[in-house]
């Protein structure tokens, strides 16, 4: 699913964080919006009345042990209050420090855990606490989440998980730290299957996983309802939710013609035959990613830009009309360039161009410019149009993106990815292959857009689409049984719906596009 495309379309979402950590067996998190629209209740005021004491860690801090709780809750902080991405925030945050490797997972994990939880912790938070979320301030709630996410999720003994982490809140919200304190108390004294019964008491099947699993309630629907309209069984719904829960690992990509994967260090990818997985973060040292030879990448993006690649198409320019931030502009170029061909990579963002041209770097054969991908002309033989979506395929790397989405941004999506896609199809040269991707399996973001733009085309005459066998493109790519990868079949050809429960990978939708010669 591209960054962005069109007249500054940064709705649509995509993710990458690679956690790691250890957790405790129990339930896990919770929803309600982090940050927005709090009251100011007689706990928090100073964090409201007066600006914040330095965030930043203090040098005493930075050799201390509660380093990584300092750094944690000010990431969950800013994800609060200032719609920050803790992919972003938590790295930049730990290449500053002085952090060894050990200390650096046990952050990551108080980070994303507790993210990924959050639902389920609010829901503990407002008994404990006798107060809905809502009404408590950003700085202690901050606070009582990640205390929750040792005390309920982590190998933390529970003194260090209550006094470590009101230690933290008491240096920037000192007024709120008796009340962080008897909060955690409340949560400590029961455990975390307790808690569950609890905060489900009363819930229905729907309510029930959604707290549990940590999911708004509309986001479990419809990932319900794409299980069935991709032709998977509706039981594998609790599964998926808790594939979204786990840390995800680290995936690098060799691209091809530029260094072999056998160079880097880690563990083959089971699907992808250009990547490795990393349990932690990418090792500083690693050069080729450093230079641009290789880069950081989820498999099932990988699988993307490769089947296209793959593809039968005649001799031409190929397009990415959403390349941004150019993961899979890269391994297109990559495999161009052996063809001796030039990828035309396009986004609507000048930040996002710059991504693309760091990505490409290693590459000679890359034309990037600011462009809306509804604007392209080509013609062009092979198109990428990896369009903006809800990113519901990627909550293990970006899990805030659940509490931030709303059912009415499916509908502004879909309009902008009809658009992209008719696009392509104008923009793709006779006996072209068209590649319509999304991090999505959301059913509206996925079949119903190519089937809507297809219908759409024939209504007017251009019935010179046809869609191809795309999960038999990505069987011959990893070597994998094609029906794991089906979804509906359309006149002789399938589309594809990689799941991170089925493919340990991101939830990425593809359909392979062929127009008549």
């Amino acid at each position: 699913m591209a960054e962005s495309a069109g007249r500054d379309h940064r709705g649509g979402s995509r993710g990458n964080d690679g956690n790691h950590g250890q957790r405790r067996g129990g339930p896990r998190d919770t929803d309600r919006r982090a940050g927005h629209g709090r009251g100011r209740s007689d706990h928090g005021r100073q964090g409201r009345d007066r600006p914040r004491q330095d965030r930043g860690a203090s040098q005493g801090e930075r050799a201390g042990k509660n380093l990584p709780r300092r750094i944690a809750w000010e990431v969950l902080l800013d994800v609060a209050t200032k719609d920050a991405y803790a992919n972003l925030l938590l790295p930049a945050k730990l290449s500053r420090t002085r952090m060894g490797a050990q200390d650096a997972a046990f952050t990551t994990e108080l980070t994303y855990g507790t993210l990924r939880r959050q639902k389920f912790y609010d829901a503990v938070i407002e008994i404990a606490s006798s107060r809905a979320v809502d009404k408590i301030d950003p700085e202690p709630l901050a606070a009582m989440r990640l205390g929750a996410h040792q005390l309920l999720s982590m190998r933390v003994p529970n003194h260090a998980a209550l006094s470590e982490t009101v230690a933290v809140v008491k240096r920037s919200a000192a007024k709120t730290a008796g009340f962080v304190n008897a909060v955690l108390r409340r949560i400590s004294e029961a455990e975390p299957t307790e808690w569950l019964d609890r905060v489900t008491a009363e819930a229905d099947e729907t309510t029930r996983l959604a707290i549990e699993h940590s999911h708004p309630e509309w986001v479990v629907r419809a990932l319900n309802q794409a299980l069935k309209g991709h032709g998977r069984d509706a039981a594998e719904l609790e599964a998926l939710l808790e594939a979204d829960n786990a840390p995800a690992k680290v995936g690098v990509t060799a691209l091809p013609g530029l260094i072999d994967r056998a160079e880097l260090p880690g563990e083959p990818t089971p699907l992808s035959p250009i990547g490795v997985t990393l349990e932690t973060a990418v090792p500083r040292d690693v050069a080729a990613v450093a230079d641009g030879r290789a880069r950081v990448q989820d498999e099932g993006s990988a699988l993307v830009a490769l089947a296209l690649a793959d593809i039968d198409a005649p001799t031409g320019t190929w397009a990415d009309l959403c390349a941004g931030p150019g993961g899979k502009a890269a391994v297109l170029a990559a495999r161009a360039a052996g063809e001796s061909t030039t990828l035309e990579a396009f986004d609507s963002s000048e930040h996002r161009v710059d991504l693309v041209r760091d990505s490409t770097k290693a590459l000679t054969n890359v034309i990037a410019a600011v462009r809306d991908g509804r604007d392209a002309r080509g013609p062009y033989s092979k198109i990428l149009v990896d369009v903006p979506c809800s990113g519901l395929g990627a909550l293990r790397r970006r899990p805030e993106a659940r509490y931030r989405r709303r059912p009415e941004d499916i509908t502004s999506l879909t309009g902008l990815q009809r658009e992209l896609l008719a696009a392509a199809l104008d923009a793709c040269a006779p006996g072209g292959v068209v590649a319509y991707s999304t991090c999505s399996p959301h059913y509206a973001e996925t079949v119903l857009i190519v089937d809507e733009v297809l219908r759409l085309r024939a209504k007017s005459g251009s019935a010179d689409i046809e869609v191809l066998d795309t999960p038999a493109a990505l069987s011959a790519i990893t070597g994998t049984e094609a029906e794991s990868f089906a979804s509906v079949t359309r006149e002789g050809g399938r589309y594809a719906q990689l799941w991170p429960h089925v493919h340990n990978s991101d939830g990425m939708f593809l359909a392979l596009l062929r127009k008549a010669k």
